[in-house]
């Protein structure tokens, strides 16, 4: 039998989960039905939603790819100045996405590395390399921050046991610690990919917002309401929501289902 102590903590849970349920899922009782189909089949939303899992995509890759030694580098070894290395890269999850995005213009632009680039042949702003590296900017702090707790609270006492019996480095790590943190790692997957997907604000000023050319799923939302074209605008909401459903769905299954086999 359940205490008054665990009813009242599951109702809270229930009664915010709802609110939230009910919040984002009002969207899909805004646009008629033909509009949405309409806005749906527009090349305007097909390109949308090809950039945005195309991108999202990437980016996600590079930066689980890149997390896992970051992370790995701040929770085991002891290094000078580690600490200003933590409070860097935790900056960006405490100011608007905003500043990240103004920040990556004025140094891929021409007040940055971009007057050189230009001279190049190379374009890093107002394309979807600009997007990506967005996605990036903004993801990578969050899967830092998260697979660095997945990996500080493996005990260290397992690493030790396997370069005692004289397997490498490379090999505990390898064999030993990432399928420890195989949880953590599935998690860190999803809020990276949901992450990616979602990005606006930083995306909106390296990609610049361009119809059709670096237009996600985000920035047509912004684009049609701004237009006043909410048909178009609330079918991307709907669509961001489904493909993020979708995402971590499948992201929670598949992690579920390689814990039971673990157990």
């Amino acid at each position: 039998m359940r205490s008054k102590f665990e009813w009242l903590f599951i109702v809270i849970t229930a009664i915010i989960t709802l609110l939230f349920f009910v919040v984002i899922f009002s969207m899909f009782l805004i646009p008629n039905f033909d509009g949405f189909i309409k806005s749906l089949t527009s090349s305007q939303m097909l390109f949308a939603i090809g950039l945005t899992l195309s991108t999202s995509s990437v980016s996600a890759l590079l930066v689980v790819l890149s997390c896992i030694p970051m992370a790995y580098t701040l929770s085991r070894y002891h290094f000078k100045l580690k600490w200003l290395f933590k409070i860097i890269l935790d900056m960006p999850m405490a100011f608007p996405e905003i500043v990240i995005g103004i920040a990556l213009l004025m140094f891929l632009g021409n007040y940055g590395i971009g007057q050189y680039l230009d001279a190049l042949g190379i374009k890093l702003v107002f394309n979807s390399i600009a997007i990506i590296i967005a996605q990036y900017f903004v993801a990578l702090p969050y899967a830092i921050k998260m697979l660095y707790s997945t990996f500080d609270y493996i005990d260290t006492r397992y690493e030790f046991v396997s370069r005692s019996l004289g397997y490498s480095e490379s090999d505990t790590f390898f064999n030993i610690t990432l399928p420890l943190a195989k949880q953590g790692l599935f998690a860190t997957i999803i809020i990276t990919l949901a992450r990616c997907i979602g990005t606006f604000a930083a995306v909106l000023f390296v990609g610049g917002g361009i119809l059709m050319k670096t237009e996600t799923l985000a920035i047509a939302m912004y684009l049609n309401l701004s237009t006043g074209d909410i048909d178009m605008a609330i079918t991307a909401g709907i669509l961001l929501v489904i493909i993020s459903f979708i995402t971590i769905a499948v992201m929670e299954k598949y992690a579920n289902d390689n814990y039971s086999e673990v157990q």
